[in-house]
Formats: C-alpha cells, sequence, structure tokens
C-alpha cells in the first residue's frame, strides 16, 4: 500500500470545529486519518480507546453500553469510519456536535459487516463503498496532543464521573489518578482539612488548575501564612460535576508547557459543550451520613443545549449545592494532650460549603472551519463555619476560667458564612481551521472577591477572628493567549510546529494583609506602622514553541521552548524533551524531562505584608520577629524527570513509570534573621527568601485486566521513595508513602452496571521540624497509619431518559480524627501539643442516591 503521512487537528482535544457538515463522512482525501489499533471487546473499552487514539470525545452512559461488543479495528481510518466499525453491532450511531465530539444515538438497524478472521475489521474486505481501500497512515498530533499521552497522563471521563460522583469536589475523583493525593497547603496541618490536589507530593501550590484549558487562580486571593497554608478550598469546585465532559490530569515534563505554577502538573476540567441538537437535563444528588456529626450533601443542577440557528448554538447550566459542616465537637475527645488555658480547646472539623453556580456558552460557527465560544459564568462559595483557627485554639480560656474574647466570637459564629468567594469570568476563545494548519486565541477576564472576617495576623491570634467586621480582597486575572500548529515536511520528515505567545497580568488588594502593626516588635526601615499601601500586581509576557516530530513510524520526538518574563522574578526558560517509542505492536516507551517553574505569590513579594511571632514561630531564635514580603525573590525551579514503559493488548493494559524532580529555588520563610527591628522589642527580621533545594522521587504503575465481556478490573499505585527539602531535610508534603485504587467494573446487563472501589493509603509520616525548627519530639512525631477505604456504586437506567444512581462510601466505617496542627504551641503551662500526621478527619459511612432526566 501507498504510505501516506497526514496531520490531524485534534477536535477533541483541541475544541477545533469540525470539518464535515453534522454527521456526513468525508471522503478519504478530505478528513485526516488515524492508524488505529482496538482489540476486540466491551463497546465501552472500545470507544475509549477510540478517544484516546483519537484524541476525540465520546459521551455516551455506560448504561446504554453495557453489555455490547465491538469488533476490532486495526488500520488507518478516518475517525467517522472508525465509530462506525465499532458500532457495527450495536443500533447505535455517533453525531457530532458543533465542537467535533461525539454523542451516541440510537440507529433504525444494526450495519452488518463483513470481518476479517478472528473478527477484525480489514480494509480489503469491507463492502462499506464509503470506506473502501485505505492506505496506510501514520499520523502525528500538535505537542499538546502528545502531552496527553505522556506517561503521565490520565483522562476521567464524563462516564467516570457518572459511575462515581463526588460528594462535594471535583477533587475526591480526581485524586484516584496516578500521582494524585489530597493534603494541606502546607506541612504544618493548619486548617488541616481543607485539602487540596498535589500531584507527586509536589504540594499543591505546585498543581495548575485550568477549566477549558484557562487557568483559574481564585485560591491565590486567599492569606498566604507563615508556613505556607491557606484557608481555602482551592479551585477544583468552580464547576458542578454533572457538567463536566473530562478531567485531564498531566504530571511531570508534559505539564512544564502551560507556564508557572505547573511544577507538579496540570488538572484540566473540560465543561460540556453545546450539541447542534436540543438536549437537557435535570439532576438531584443527596449523600446521608451514619453519623450526625459528619456533614451530609444535597444538591440540584440543569443544563440546556441546542443550536440557535445553522450558525449559533448555545449551552446554559446552574447548580445549588450544600454541604453540611461537621459537628463543632467531633474531635473533641481526639485531640493530642493540652493544658492550662488551652485544655478546653479542640481542632475542629471539616467545614461545610454552599456553592451557586451558573454558566453559559455561546458557539458562532464563522465557517465549517471557525468558531468562536463566548462564556460568560458566575459562582459564589460561601463556607458553613465549623469551628477551625489557624493554631485549633478555638475555645481557649482567660485566667479566670471565662472564654476569651476570640473564642466567644468563635462560638457566635458556628453554622455562620464566615467567608464567602465570588468568582466571575468572561472569556471569548477563536478555534479556526486553515491551509497552512490551525489557530487557537482566547482573552480571558476574571474577578475573584474574597469576603472573610477580619483576622489576626500575629502568634497565637493569627487566624482567629480580630472583629466582627468583614474584609474584601479582590483579585482580578487578565489573559491573552495566541498558538498556531503549523504541519511541516523538513528532510522527508513529518513533523507539527507550535508557536505561541501569552500575556497575564494580576492585580490584587487585600486591606486584611497589611494590617499588622509595627509598635510592639519594633519599626522597620522602609515600613510604615500603619496605612501600608494593600495594593500589589504582577505581569507575565511568554512566547513558546514546540516540535511534535514523527522521527519513524514508531519514534515520535517532541522538543519545546518557553520563555517567561515576570516583572518581579525577571525572565525564565523551560526547555523540555519527551519522547515516544513503540518497541512493538503492544510494547512502548515513554521518557520525558523538563524544566519547570513557578513564579513568586503575590503576598511573598509584597514588602507591605508582615507576620509578627512573639517567639514560638521564629526559626533559630526563642524571641519575637517579624516576617515580611520580599520584592528580590527569583522563581522557583523544578527539573522533572521521567521514563515509563506500557504493555497493551486485547484490552490488557500495564505501566509503570518513575518520576525524579529536582526543585531549586524554593521559596521559604528564611532561616535566618536578616536585621533587628528599631524600638519595640527589637524583634528580629525575616524576609521570604530563596534558600532551598528539594527532591522527589518515585513510581507510579497501572494495571487494567478485562476480566470478561462485561468485567473491567482497573488498578493504579503510587509509591514515594524521597520528598524532602535538601537543605533543612524537611518533607515538602505529608501524602502516603503509597496509594492504591482498584476499581471493579461489573456491567450487570444493558441497564444495571456496578462498581466497587478501594483506597489503600500506605502510613503518613509527619513533619521533622516544629516552627523554630526544633526536631520534633513525642505527639507532633506520630505517624498516620495505613488505611483503607472501599466503596460501593451503582447506576440503573429506568427509562430512557431518566437514570438513577446510589452507593455507599466508607462500607467498613473507617474514621479518622484530627487530633490537631502538626507541631504544638506552649507558653508556660498553657500547651497544645503537636499531632504529627494526624491532621484531618475522614468521615464515616454515608449513602448517596441521585437521580438524573434528560431529553
Amino acid at each position: 500500500m501507498a504510505r501516506t503521512v497526514l496531520w490531524a487537528a485534534v477536535s477533541g482535544a483541541l475544541g477545533l470545529p469540525p470539518t464535515l457538515a453534522h454527521a456526513q463522512v468525508a471522503s478519504a482525501e478530505t478528513e485526516a486519518r488515524h492508524a488505529f489499533d482496538i482489540a476486540s471487546g466491551s463497546l465501552d473499552q472500545a470507544l475509549r480507546q477510540f478517544g484516546q487514539q483519537a484524541g476525540a470525545t465520546v459521551s455516551v452512559s455506560a448504561d446504554v453500553t453495557a453489555g455490547l461488543r465491538s469488533p476490532a479495528v486495526h488500520g488507518s481510518y478516518t475517525n467517522a469510519e472508525a465509530l462506525r466499525l465499532l458500532l457495527s453491532r450495536s443500533r447505535m450511531r455517533a453525531v457530532r456536535d458543533a465542537h467535533g465530539e461525539y454523542t451516541l444515538e440510537a440507529s433504525p438497524a444494526p450495519v452488518e459487516r463483513t470481518a476479517a478472521p478472528g473478527g477484525a475489521p480489514s480494509a480489503a474486505l469491507i463492502d462499506d463503498p464509503e470506506v473502501g481501500m485505505l492506505p496506510e497512515v501514520v499520523v502525528v498530533g500538535t505537542a499538546e496532543q502528545a502531552s496527553k499521552q505522556a506517561p503521565g497522563a490520565s483522562i476521567i471521563t464524563r462516564d467516570d464521573i457518572e459511575r462515581r460522583p463526588p460528594v462535594n469536589d471535583l477533587a475526591e475523583i480526581i485524586r484516584t489518578q496516578p500521582g494524585v493525593n489530597l493534603t494541606g497547603n502546607s506541612t504544618s496541618g493548619q486548617w488541616g482539612n481543607n485539602r487540596q490536589i498535589d500531584i507527586r507530593g509536589m504540594g499543591p501550590e505546585n498543581t495548575l488548575i485550568l477549566i477549558d484549558g484557562k487557568p483559574v487562580a481564585s485560591r491565590n486571593s486567599v492569606r498566604y501564612g507563615w508556613s505556607g497554608e491557606r484557608n481555602t478550598r482551592g479551585d477544583t469546585n468552580w464547576v458542578p460535576a454533572q457538567e463536566v465532559e473530562r478531567i485531564e490530569i498531566i504530571r511531570g515534563p508534559a505539564a512544564a508547557r502551560y507556564g508557572s505554577g505547573a511544577m507538579g502538573g496540570v488538572v484540566n476540567i473540560v465543561t460540556k459543550p453545546p450539541t447542534d441538537q436540543w438536549h437537557g437535563s435535570v439532576g438531584i444528588y443527596a449523600d446521608r451520613p451514619q453519623h450526625s456529626v459528619d456533614g451530609s450533601t444535597q444538591r440540584a443542577t440543569f443544563d440546556l443545549s441546542g443550536p440557535l440557528s445553522d450558525r449559533f448554538f448555545f449551552r446554559l447550566y446552574g447548580n445549588a449545592n450544600k454541604t453540611g459542616a461537621d459537628a463543632y465537637n467531633i474531635n473533641q475527645g481526639h485531640t493530642t494532650p493540652r493544658s492550662g488555658t488551652q485544655a478546653g480547646t479542640y481542632p475542629a472539623g471539616r467545614e461545610g460549603v454552599r456553592n451557586r453556580d451558573v454558566s453559559g456558552r455561546l458557539t458562532w460557527k464563522l465557517t465549517p472551519d471557525q468558531t468562536i465560544d463566548f462564556d460568560a459564568s458566575y459562582s459564589r462559595q460561601g463556607n458553613i463555619y465549623a469551628g477551625d483557627t489557624q493554631n485549633t485554639n478555638n475555645f481557649s480560656t482567660s485566667n479566670t476560667g471565662a472564654l476569651a474574647t476570640t473564642s466567644q466570637r468563635v462560638l457566635n459564629y458556628l453554622g455562620a458564612e464566615t467567608n464567602i468567594m465570588y468568582r466571575e469570568n468572561y472569556a471569548a476563545t477563536y478555534n479556526g481551521k486553515f491551509d497552512f494548519g490551525t489557530v487557537k486565541a482566547y482573552l480571558q477576564y476574571a474577578k475573584t472577591r474574597n469576603e472573610r472576617l477580619e483576622e489576626g495576623l500575629s502568634g497565637g491570634v493569627a487566624g482567629l477572628f480580630a472583629s466582627d467586621t468583614y474584609q474584601t480582597a479582590v483579585l482580578q486575572d487578565y489573559t491573552a493567549h495566541l498558538e498556531t500548529n503549523l504541519p511541516l515536511k523538513t528532510a522527508g520528515v513529518e513533523h507539527v510546529l507550535t508557536l505561541g505567545t501569552e500575556w497575564t497580568l494580576s492585580t490584587f488588594t487585600d486591606p486584611g494583609a497589611v494590617t499588622q502593626s509595627t509598635s510592639t516588635g519594633g519599626s522597620i526601615a522602609g515600613v510604615t506602622q500603619s496605612g501600608r499601601s494593600d495594593r500589589m500586581s504582577s505581569h507575565t509576557k511568554a512566547l513558546f514553541a514546540e516540535d511534535n516530530i514523527a522521527i519513524t513510524d514508531n519514534t515520535i520526538l517532541t522538543p519545546g521552548l518557553r520563555f517567561d518574563d515576570n516583572s518581579a522574578a525577571g525572565p525564565n526558560w523551560s526547555p523540555s524533551l519527551n519522547l515516544s517509542h513503540a518497541l512493538s505492536r503492544n510494547w512502548t516507551v515513554k521518557a520525558g524531562i523538563a524544566r519547570a517553574y513557578k513564579t513568586p505569590n503575590l503576598y511573598q513579594l509584597n514588602p507591605n505584608y508582615l507576620l509578627y511571632s512573639s517567639g514560638n514561630g521564629c526559626w533559630g531564635v526563642s524571641s519575637a520577629c517579624y516576617l515580611m514580603g520580599n520584592a528580590s525573590l527569583k522563581a522557583e525551579s523544578s527539573v522533572n524527570k521521567e521514563v515509563g514503559v506500557e504493555y497493551s493488548r486485547d484490552g490488557l493494559l500495564a505501566g509503570i513509570t518513575f518520576f525524579r524532580n529536582d526543585y531549586h529555588n524554593k521559596i521559604d520563610a528564611g532561616l535566618a534573621p536578616v536585621g533587628n527591628a528599631s524600638g519595640g522589642n527589637g524583634a528580629y527580621i525575616y524576609q521570604w527568601t530563596n534558600v532551598s533545594r528539594a527532591l522527589v522521587q518515585g513510581w507510579e504503575g497501572t494495571f487494567r485486566l478485562p476480566i470478561s465481556a462485561s468485567l473491567d478490573w482497573s488498578n493504579n499505585l503510587t509509591y514515594m521513595i524521597t520528598s524532602k527539602n535538601k537543605e533543612t531535610g524537611e518533607r515538602l508534603s505529608i501524602i502516603p508513602k503509597y496509594t492504591l485504587n482498584s476499581t471493579l467494573d461489573w456491567r450487570a446487563t444493558s441497564l444495571l452496571s456496578m462498581q466497587a472501589t478501594l483506597t489503600w493509603y500506605g502510613n503518613q509520616a509527619p513533619k521533622k521540624y516544629d516552627y523554630q525548627g526544633n526536631p520534633v519530639v513525642g505527639y507532633a512525631g506520630q505517624q498516620r497509619a495505613s488505611y483503607a477505604l472501599v466503596g460501593l456504586s451503582g447506576s440503573y437506567q429506568v427509562k430512557k431518559n431518566l437514570r438513577l444512581g446510589f452507593g455507599v462510601h466508607n462500607i467498613f466505617d473507617r474514621r479518622l480524627y484530627r487530633e490537631g496542627n502538626a507541631s504544638g504551641t506552649s507558653n508556660g503551662a498553657n500547651v497544645i501539643s503537636g499531632a504529627g500526621a494526624a491532621t484531618y478527619n475522614e468521615p464515616g459511612r454515608s449513602f448517596w442516591a441521585s437521580l438524573t432526566a434528560s431529553f
């Protein structure tokens, strides 16, 4: 056969418009063909493989494909041809929406095909004149598409979310992927139940969150504490679960292409696109705990999508969710020892949250090959206060035994909203396909208002409500992005060159960050005692280039280079090199190396941001000190490396990956004072400083086995070898030594599917040093022992347009309690002992149900 090398713009990955009108099949000359290698087996599994190999999205419930089989598809086909073959044994057909994403619907009758020996369709034997004889094809995609095939990449589909919906936050299902855990923003355990996505032990601050490929940074509006803590729920709860098309997780070197903040990895939450036919749904969900002290959840979501004309399409969704707070005294009786005025204190459980979300998208189809998306969304997240304070000193008393003034405020606000986040987002996105390649451009404006009760900034009152006054921090992020993908042929080698540029601007005001007085500790040169400016800003200009090169039919090499120039941290170069080589039809080796980076956050850069400690929080000394921002900080960087091998055959998939991140210029709160204040008590002055080198390394493994036509077993394992600061020996994150996720999927009938899940967390070692740099002892050195959580869920298609979901979380009722912060504090006889790694709650058994009606 003639060998042809074609370039395919993958609509599912890039959101490009389809080259076909509606569901018509194009000729082999006008639509790119892909090299497919899909084994015969369950239709559900085959469609997943199709999506991975084509870079396209097929939306279908497991209930629809339950019990259905598909033939093998080996060879070079267009997406439409491959889907027609996969569906040849079913009464379904694939329909493409305005963005080229596929949904399945009933077909009048099954299409009969002639199969090659063994059940595999053969181009030479297919009797469909629209398919015919097809040449052998090698497809070269873009560098972005290649990044999603890296060993550190995984995808959570809409079907995965429907079968295992999160109780409240998408982080609950994201954490089930290789290399991903939930942890606090720092190792201190402060605000310990506010856990966020941590990828490969690099910490939440090094995980970049995207929605539809665009950055989300609302958590940056929350104050950054002495040890790196933030009292935030993170940025994975802005999109309701029912409105997610898929979630892409990219770990390691492949994430470097996304710029600042992706040293650990990237999570891209892709929402459902508009459709070219009218569709809508209404869903309700409820989760009820067995123990009344655990918070319950209820939510309702709706969506509507369809064509306004042959050129305009829209999508609208809304969501209302309430997750109740744990009982304020859930951890009473489970704390480490406390004495004196702290004897009646105890750490709080998980705070609750109220979500209100509305989002709309209008797609304008300029031509069959060009679209503009206009997006607008608004969200409100308000907490339901459970009594947490930064130092877990919520109900401390005065020397007379009466509640302190700050403690009375804690009691007064239980169950109230003490912090509310408002997020507005507006974006315009252009996608175009031309003879020379593709163009993607977008403009985005995001505004976050962080309204919360005024908090103290010094010592024991840090994080406690300082008054009944609400203060509002305002973060505004502007992004302009442009890139083009150019299919080229150089010296007989096919490759796709990506060229792009990006500009970002962040402006921020936080009146609560500049309230720390210098009257007690003494004055600092250049810093006024009060009335300091709370305005902060930073902008970055970037250029990037990548080239996805088909060295041979079996080898893809992807070099890349990104240059960023930040107004505060200066220039940064981020080179990368990724390789994928097929050793045989079943074996593939993948490797990568990249330099990733992160600019200092706005709090770290602001000299007007002061924190004060009377002694407990000062590294290396026991007397008072300040910590102040440093406008001269450099960007943090990390050289990320990974190498993996993967075996795939007839639905069996097994792979193992080794990763290593060498972390440089890590920003810490300073290990030595840079001076002393004048007057007052002459407090030492510390600054945020680039002082640390760190190392993170470990293993990731995956294993998926189709046990039968209706039963699949999937597993992934993460094992951490090292996670430490090379300067101090301190751990970077408090995460399990190993994490095993195991899932058994059973498609019992065409209407009923069941899923059993097991997550086994290894032991968690605590931080090694207290706030002053002394080795931890006693309770502060305790580990959290390994534990396992087992779940069971099911989905039943009651009617064509009515689906019931049900399940049990934590079947064996394995409960964990928060015993305190990692390190303790003391003031004479008034002692709060540290709790080591026991800094969060794990809720007990709960029962959930959902009902979704659609048309």
